[in-house]
């Protein structure tokens, strides 16, 4: 190998080196995600542009947590956090149109929300399929005052 070609590959394997380090995950290289109760209190502390994001953080753990407590047959805990879901999602959809900020990722991230609980409701048993469906329902109605605010109906008469 000559030397300028043996210099650039070692700059090309300790950049990927690098890029490597900073793409794993903060589970995965010893830092902790915070805690539910860590979030919410930050929604309560941050500015109303940077609420959006947090409140999506909350809404995907607990629907996480919904999957999980299904699974484990605890219907009552996947209640709760069913309706913990919507109300997050609710104050995303409130902060996002207030602050005109995080409006479109919102709308992305609760159409996710509803696909995956479409998924989940084929598999939870039939007395908690209607709470399910009635979750996405409620999302869906957020989705839709979040297309709403983005695309405002031009010339209403």
């Amino acid at each position: 190998m000559s030397g300028a070609l043996h210099s650039r590959f070692w700059r090309g394997a300790v950049a990927g080196i690098v890029v490597c380090t900073l793409a794993i995950p903060p589970a995965l290289n010893g830092a902790e995600e915070p805690s539910l109760e860590d979030l919410k209190t930050r929604v309560a502390n941050a500015k109303i542009s940077d609420r959006p994001p947090l409140c999506l953080q909350i809404c995907e753990r607990q629907l996480g947590a919904v999957s999980r407590f299904y699974a484990a047959g605890d219907s009552e805990q996947a209640k709760a956090a069913l309706a913990d879901v919507v109300a997050f999602a609710e104050l995303t959809r409130d902060y996002a149109i207030q602050s005109r900020k995080h409006e479109k990722q919102s709308e992305i991230a609760i159409r996710r929300m509803i696909r995956k609980l479409a998924d989940l409701k084929h598999t939870v048993p039939h007395e908690d399929q209607e709470q399910v469906q009635a979750t996405m329902d409620r999302l869906q109605r957020i989705r839709d005052d979040l297309l709403a605010a983005m695309f405002p109906k031009v010339g209403k008469k």
